[in-house]
């Protein structure tokens, strides 16, 4: 027996209402481009309208007119979907919750996740929403994930209740260690000022 190996999600289809509905959020909030639509292969009298995230994957949406935006909060149920994150760049994060209040859309505010900051809303279908942004960039070749399976394991070792900014920071410098090769024979720490460099003003 052997696994099944994924490398990467392809697409996540939602459930929608009508067609303009999905359009107007999914492209004129959230700013993914509507990039085509065909039936719904399955179920002729609906249509499928196909979003880029921003990574070339796609978010799709089965619409028909016959339906109805309903806000009431999807059940968050074992086997439901509790909510849907997309990564933001630091530039748009610091501007979404004033981008909600301009539209009356309740959000969380910002919120700390040690890692990452996030902020929450529903989308018109009440599917809670998550804008995502990581306090830290991987070293060249490395990933998020790769950073993160490191400070996850810094955090156990320490006995830290979540990652942190000082776990995240040793992360990377230990990745950089172990990829990038350096001429030095002694790569610890050092502290190179003989005298120390006035007090800044």
């Amino acid at each position: 027996m052997k696994k099944i190996q994924t490398q990467g999600i392809h697409h996540i289809t939602m459930i929608g209402a009508d067609r303009q509905t999905s359009i107007d959020f999914w492209e004129g909030v959230m700013g993914m481009p509507f990039i085509f639509e065909q039936p719904n292969l399955d179920v002729p009298a609906e249509s499928h309208l196909y979003f880029d995230p921003g990574d070339g994957r796609l978010l799709t949406v089965f619409t028909n007119e016959n339906r109805r935006p309903d806000p009431t909060r999807n059940p968050e149920g074992i086997g439901n979907l509790h909510h849907i994150a997309f990564t933001v760049s630091r530039a748009v994060f610091t501007q979404i919750a004033r981008r909600l209040d301009e539209r009356g859309i309740s959000h969380t505010g910002e919120i700390d996740r040690g890692f990452m900051d996030s902020i929450y809303f529903r989308d018109p279908l009440g599917q809670l929403i998550e804008c995502a942004c990581y306090k830290f960039e991987p070293p060249a070749g490395a990933t998020h994930v790769q950073v993160l399976h490191e400070a996850h394991k810094l955090r156990v070792e320490r006995g830290d209740y979540n990652i942190t900014d000082e776990h995240l920071a040793d992360a990377i410098e230990l990745i950089v260690q172990r990829t990038q090769p350096s001429l030095s024979p002694d790569r610890s720490p050092k502290d190179p000022y003989t005298e120390k460099p006035p007090v800044w003003d």
